[in-house]
């Protein structure tokens, strides 16, 4: 048994069959044979459960987690000439319906951003779900934006045209999640499956910049949140029902691509 925080990897030895597959697998080279059988080398574990998914005698468990691990009956691979077609047709949504999200579908998006990956499995992003509170919130951001569009800040430049209404940041929507982490390609990965389930569920979403600047810049904002050292708000999902259809796809400039 190999133990770090609440985390143990246990491997029963009757079960074991020597396979090896847990070995090569292992992210942190943390598991040898020994006498034929899988044992853990009092190394470095970051529980990022492979050698339990991959073994197939289910000889190795890894304690200390809330939820269950379920088998894989068959892979589960998208058609990607629908994937392709999600992607053409999506739109950065600015007006919504007067209709809240169900507490189910918010849950599924949530979920979506839990199970996305980490460097190293770190799971150091914090979801800041703004709902009961977000007429407060963005009460401050008009506060502070417009004191920015005054001021001498080179940033008020980008505000010069912009209209700072009251409503400006969440456009009626009646959710907002917050991604925050001290890692941005992992709040960024999270942030992106998020959508695409919100989108799965017949839902908009505007990835709101501006509210991200004020997370991390205004005082008021950043002292409701109480963000760990270290952590940053990263992108910002706003989320609604669409009150627009779009009816054809956009242009875009070819990719910029460097291959060797």
């Amino acid at each position: 048994m190999y133990s770090l925080t609440r985390h143990s990897v246990l491997i029963d030895p009757l079960k074991c069959i020597g396979c090896g597959l847990c070995v090569t697998d292992c992210v942190s080279s943390n598991i040898e044979l020994k006498n034929g059988k899988a044992s853990i080398r009092d190394y470095y574990c970051i529980f990022c459960g492979h050698c339990e998914a991959i073994c197939p005698e289910y000889a190795v468990t890894i304690t200390g987690f809330d939820d269950e691990v379920e088998e894989i009956e068959h892979e589960t691979r998208l058609d990607p000439k629908e994937l392709m077609r999600a992607i053409k047709t999506r739109r950065s949504i600015r007006s919504f319906e007067r209709k809240s999200v169900p507490e189910d579908v918010l849950t599924e998006i949530l979920e979506a951003g839990r199970l996305s990956p980490t460097g190293a499995n770190a799971q150091n992003v914090i979801y800041y779900v703004i709902d009961n509170e977000k007429n407060t919130f963005e009460r401050e951001a008009v506060r502070y934006f417009r004191y920015l569009k005054e001021s001498d800040d080179p940033f008020s430049a980008r505000l010069k045209y912009k209209t700072i209404t009251d409503e400006f940041f969440f456009r009626g929507a009646p959710l907002v999640i917050a991604v925050a982490s001290k890692m941005p390609i992992d709040a960024g990965i999270a942030a992106e499956n998020m959508a695409l389930m919100a989108e799965a569920n017949g839902l908009g979403v505007l990835f709101s910049g501006f509210f991200k600047v004020c997370c991390n810049a205004c005082e008021p904002i950043r002292k409701r949140l109480n963000m760990p050292v270290g952590y940053q708000v990263v992108t910002v999902l706003v989320v609604g029902y669409p009150a627009v259809r779009y009816h054809r796809t956009v242009h875009r400039e070819p990719a910029s691509i460097v291959r060797f």
